[in-house]
């Protein structure tokens, strides 16, 4: 015990909390604004999955870092307005849609990294990003360290969760985005383009999740394994659900998962004789017991859930 009270321990949780909190972020921005126009984009574990894989083999061929970055952001808003257009425009179940997403992506990720590398005994592996420290505020104790010294696509992350929120809440956009989650037929009749909407804050949602994939592979790992995305895309489906669709809170929840995801990989390291099992579903254990707390006080969009037809108006 007395190991985890000493500030190399604390400071290495905190600065692990942050790395493990990032793609959870990116994740949960990117269901906010699908689901705050509603629509419920349950293909963000197979999206993210994509990017991973995509940014990788990107990062692999070319030797860029961003350029992997921004094709699992073009992967990620390529299979989101693939949703779009089963959901949206065809009008389909939006829980099979999203399934259906999800599936065919964890599918088409395996064989193109299998087409692409074979099945080397050692897998492939890139330079990933390096920490960045923050001048001056990297310097403070304990803090300084475990928050400004971390990968750019953290403070990315982290500066993403104000602008998320001034969109939604200070900004025409914004409004017109509540409005077509929350009444559709109201949005159409005030002249706002109910589909349009819905598609673009699928794309831009998807952008989101596919660099939340790619950080896992390209920062917080160096290489692509399956199960590298390891349920984040329903985690952050959750903390969309335990923020209650916002921004802010929604961070606040992905911060209290990478908290214990990284307390439970850190206690394993100080040999705490307990099975590993048990330290790998804390994290998960502690979601569903928040999600327990938070859901009787969720209040989700009207229109989540519900496709759009100008013809059924009235």
């Amino acid at each position: 015990m007395e190991q985890v009270m000493t500030t190399a321990f604390v400071t290495g949780l905190l600065a692990a909390m942050m790395r493990m909190a990032t793609p959870i972020i990116f994740g949960t921005l990117g269901e906010i604004l699908c689901e705050r126009a509603g629509v419920l984009n349950l293909g963000i574990e197979g999206i993210m999955l994509m990017g991973a894989m995509t940014g990788f083999l990107t990062t692999l061929t070319t030797g860029s870092l961003w350029l992997g970055v921004a094709a699992a952001a073009l992967v990620g808003v390529l299979l989101s307005l693939f949703m779009a257009f089963l959901a949206v425009y065809l009008g389909l179940s939006q829980h099979v849609s999203g399934l259906g997403i999800t599936l065919f992506s964890t599918g088409l990720a395996m064989f193109i990294y299998r087409l692409a590398v074979g099945s080397p005994v050692n897998p492939p592996t890139v330079r990933p990003f390096t920490q960045t420290a923050i001048p001056f505020l990297s310097g403070i104790p304990i803090l300084g360290t475990a928050l400004f010294n971390q990968y750019v696509l953290v403070y990315i992350a982290l500066l993403l969760v104000p602008l998320v929120w001034i969109l939604l809440y200070r900004t025409s956009w914004g409004l017109a985005i509540r409005t077509v989650g929350e009444n559709p037929f109201a949005a159409d009749t005030v002249g706002i383009d109910v589909n349009l909407t819905r598609t673009l804050c699928l794309a831009a949602g998807g952008a989101l999740m596919g660099v939340g994939g790619a950080f896992l592979t390209l920062a917080h790992q160096n290489m692509f394994l399956i199960d590298v995305v390891g349920g984040r895309g329903w985690i952050a489906v959750a903390m969309v659900i335990f923020g209650n669709w916002d921004p802010a809170k929604g961070m606040a929840g992905a911060m209290i998962f990478g908290f214990l995801d990284a307390l439970q990989l850190r206690l394993q390291g100080l040999g705490f004789n307990i099975p590993f099992h048990l330290f790998l579903i804390i994290p998960y254990l502690m979601t569903v017991v928040a999600l327990v707390g938070v859901s009787r006080r969720a209040a989700a969009p009207a229109g989540l859930l519900k496709p759009y037809r100008r013809e059924e108006k009235g």
